[in-house]
């Protein structure tokens, strides 16, 4: 009798798996390899591998923001961020004879932001060690940034009064 229910739960078990391995060849769900029910080449998402996110540090909605403000800014790692000059304490003045006064608010124990803006001549710092590289031509020079004080930098720094473009601000504690 033991040898007789091992067999019919053998016969059952072959006949749900050929069942559903019917079921699944006539319903239209692609096949692993080969073709897929439409006669198309199936592939195997295993096969794709994971997608990566890459991070490229491209600053958001750059476009924008050079369309309406004139400001080209690059890449950076979040910690500067271009904020609205009002009186909110503790942001970085940057000042330009095409813009006039562009803030960008630090946070973080460090951070730097790539841009362009053009006839910059002055920066007023906050609390944060900063320096900013600027270009004129093909000469670039560093500034370090006087702590919550005013810096000449650019053209008020420069004997010859030369146009300088700000290029990068690095800030850290």
């Amino acid at each position: 009798m033991k040898a007789r229910s091992a067999v019919l739960r053998t016969i059952g078990a072959t006949l749900a798996a050929g069942t559903l391995g019917w079921l699944t060849v006539t319903s239209g769900v692609p096949a692993v390899s080969g073709t897929s029910a439409d006669g198309a080449p199936a592939e195997t998402v295993a096969n794709e591998g994971l997608a990566y996110a890459i991070e490229d540090f491209s600053y958001p909605n750059a476009d924008k923001i050079l369309a309406e403000q004139k400001i080209k800014l690059k890449k950076g790692d979040g910690h500067i961020l271009l904020a609205q000059c009002d009186t909110t304490p503790g942001l970085l003045e940057v000042y330009s004879r095409i813009n006039e006064k562009i803030c960008f608010s630090v946070a973080g124990d460090s951070g730097y932001l790539t841009l362009e803006i053009p006839a910059v001549f002055g920066v007023r710092g906050n609390d944060y060690n900063t320096q900013v590289d600027m270009a004129v031509g093909t000469e670039e020079k560093t500034y370090a940034i006087l702590k919550n004080e005013w810096t000449a930098v650019g053209e008020t720094a420069d004997a010859q009064g030369r146009d300088f473009m700000l290029l990068e601000i690095r800030a850290s504690k």
